[in-house]
């Protein structure tokens, strides 16, 4: 019988309107609710890392002699769908709507507010 050989990932990368440094608010999952500043974006997985949210412990195991193993709390990614940009100024989370300036620069706005984030 001829094992079945695992077909390779065409990994594509994912165009985010979500990146490092933007304040955004969890709007599923078990952290619903929660606001944090996104530490990472992976955009071949189409996820983010965001501060203080969605916590993982990992035990670590001594690396040298005599030092004693310890617990670590780190922040595991989420998916972006799962986070929404924050306006921090009127409280309020909201869709982003990119708009094309005079200039042809291209910026990206809050839709809910119309406040223009860079």
């Amino acid at each position: 019988m001829a094992t079945a050989t695992p077909k390779a990932k065409t990994t594509e990368r994912i165009k985010m309107r979500i990146r490092k440094g933007d304040t955004v608010q969890v709007i599923a999952g078990k952290d619903k609710g929660k606001t944090g500043e996104v530490l990472r974006t992976l955009p071949n997985e189409n996820r983010v890392i965001v501060e203080g949210v969605n916590m993982r412990t990992r035990h670590e195991k001594p690396t040298q002699e005599g030092e004693s193993g310890r617990i670590v709390n780190e922040e595991a990614s989420l998916h972006a769908s799962n986070v929404m940009l924050y306006s921090t100024a009127k409280k309020v989370a909201s869709r982003v709507d990119i708009v094309v300036e005079k200039d042809g620069t291209k910026k990206r706005r809050l839709k809910k507010t119309g406040e223009v984030i860079d």
